[in-house]
Parts: C-alpha cells; sequence; structure tokens
C-alpha cells in the first residue's frame, strides 16, 4: 500500500521508522509528495489543507490523535472514505498520569502551598480523605473508563456523565449532566468537541459544581466559557482550574489566565501520541484494510467522533 503522511505537529522523522518496521512491504510518502494520488492510506493530524483533494483511490483516513474535529470539518473530505480514531494505548497512560497529578494537586492543596512557599507563609489547610471527594467525569469512552479506575484505585468516589447509557464499575454512571455536577467536588473534561458539547462548561454547570471543587479541562478548549470560570474563580465559589487546551493555541502572551492566580495552565500536553505504542494500533487497521475488513474505532460523522 501506498502510505500518505500528512501533519503539520507530527514529524515524519519520528514516525517513519516505526512505520516502515510495522509495514516493511508499504510505501510511505510525507506531504505534499502524493505520488500523483496513488495513496491507499493518509495518517493525519492537524492535516495541510488540500490533503484530500486529489487522492481518488483512498481507502482509509487514519488520525494520529484522539481528536478528529479537524477532519470531520474539513469540507474536502472524501465521505465515503472511512475515517479512524487512534486509540494509542501510551496517550491512554499519560492522560491518566496528567489527570491524576491534577486531581492529587487539587485534592492535597499543593497549588495552595506554592503561593504559601511564595509568600513565605507556613500555612496549613484541611486535609480530607479520597473517600470524601467525588470526582466528576464529562466522557466515559476509552481514556473515561482508564482514568475512573485510576481513581477509584485510589478510593476516589467517581461519577460519570455520557450521551448514552453505560456501566463502569465502581462509577456511579449517568445521562443526567446536572444530577452528576451535582453530587462532583472536581469535574474533569474528556469529550469530543461537537457542536452540543461545545460550551458545556458555562456559569450555570460550573456553579452546579460543589463549593471549593475543581474544573480540570484536557479535552478543547472551546467545552469551558472561560468568563464563567473565572466569575466562580473570584467569587470563590471555585478553588481551582487546571487548563491544557484552548481555543487558541498558542495561549496569547496578553491573555488574563496566565496569571490568574486560580489557574493552572500546561500547553496542550496532557497526553501526546506516543510513536512507540501509536505505530501498532495504526499498523492493526492498515492491515484490516488490506484483508478487506472494517478498521477499529471509526468515526461517526453524524455523531461528531
Amino acid at each position: 500500500m501506498n502510505i500518505l503522511f500528512a501533519s503539520q505537529k507530527e514529524k515524519p522523522e519520528f514516525w517513519f521508522p516505526l512505520l516502515q518496521k510495522a509495514l516493511p512491504a508499504d510505501r510511505l510518502y510525507a506531504w505534499p509528495d502524493t505520488n500523483d494520488g496513488d495513496i491507499d492510506v493518509a495518517l493525519v493530524a492537524t492535516h495541510p489543507k488540500g490533503t484530500f483533494a486529489n487522492l481518488p483511490k483512498l481507502k482509509l483516513i487514519q488520525s494520529m490523535w484522539m481528536g478528529v474535529e479537524n477532519i470531520i470539518d474539513d469540507p474536502q473530505v472524501p465521505r465515503g472514505v472511512p475515517v479512524a480514531r487512534l486509540i494509542d494505548p501510551g496517550m491512554v497512560a499519560a492522560m491518566g498520569e496528567t489527570v491524576i497529578a491534577y486531581v492529587l494537586d487539587w485534592h492535597r492543596h499543593f497549588y495552595c502551598y506554592r503561593q504559601f512557599q511564595n509568600d513565605r507563609t507556613w500555612k496549613r489547610r484541611r486535609q480530607y480523605l479520597a473517600s470524601d471527594r467525588t470526582i466528576g467525569l464529562l466522557g466515559l469512552g476509552e481514556l473515561g473508563g482508564s482514568i475512573a479506575a485510576k481513581l477509584r484505585a485510589m478510593d476516589f468516589n467517581v461519577a460519570g456523565w455520557s450521551r448514552r447509557p453505560k456501566k463502569l464499575e465502581g462509577v456511579a454512571c449517568t445521562t443526567d449532566l446536572d444530577e452528576m455536577l451535582s453530587r462532583s467536588d472536581a469535574v474533569l473534561c474528556l469529550l469530543p468537541l461537537t457542536p452540543e458539547t461545545r460550551g458545556i462548561l458555562n456559569k450555570d454547570r460550573i456553579h452546579r459544581i460543589r463549593k471549593d471543587g475543581c474544573v480540570i479541562n484536557v479535552a478543547r478548549g472551546g467545552h469551558l466559557v472561560i468568563p464563567d470560570l473565572l466569575a466562580a474563580l473570584d467569587s470563590g465559589h471555585l478553588a481551582h482550574a487546571y487548563l491544557d487546551v484552548f481555543e487558541t493555541e498558542p495561549l496569547p502572551a496578553g491573555s488574563p489566565l496566565w496569571s490568574h492566580p486560580g489557574i493552572t495552565i500546561t500547553p496542550h500536553i496532557a497526553a501526546l501520541t506516543e510513536p512507540r505504542t501509536a505505530v501498532g494500533k495504526i499498523a492493526e487497521n492498515i492491515e484490516r484494510v488490506r484483508r478487506g475488513e472494517a478498521p477499529l474505532h471509526l468515526v461517526d460523522f453524524a455523531a461528531g467522533y
């Protein structure tokens, strides 16, 4: 097969040796070299404009990321070609590590102690048990399920919301978003960004979170209404927020988020695709296409993910 690598962020020099080892019989091309349109599979992540303009033989569009909104929103994506999300074990593990770090930072008040150190103040905050806290998850897919298991292993209570009914061991799953938020001390957003989920964390929903709680957004910036978040922090309703994703990236130097004492910022690094663990999953889907089978983790264009 002829495989096109098209990304403005992922680097082919990191991927090609691993892809060539996993798919020794196939030929790799880096955009803009499309082999005169004779491409069977496109590997994409923030692909260049025009990537799909002249690929008449395309059999699979494989995302190198979990998020696929950039693909779905491209009007040149050939609708008859299957699009697959990437479920990368390395990325799932990294996301769990990041989220646990954020939850513990809030739960153990380390965000306060950093400020106390800066102020040279010797002061203690009240200690809580993990079982005193309920962590609410927006999204119960691969990431949500993995993170829920880690939180439960640490004895946190876990509640979860999803559009469709789900059952996860030890998790209070619901399709009632307001009910889930009202029982949560901390809320973690893991949702795909769709028209239905854009702005889902707005003033009303943020204020349903228990007082002195926190918001953790590692999904997409569009899920969170920033003025409403700032108001909740400034009023003292929320204790802290952990933001890894933003509507505009890089976050502009003039953004008030940089200097807000109630916000911890990271530069969209909660979980990066790890080529060493991702290549096997990509190769598996390419082999399925080669055998005439349906690829795994296909995107539902109607649902938006």
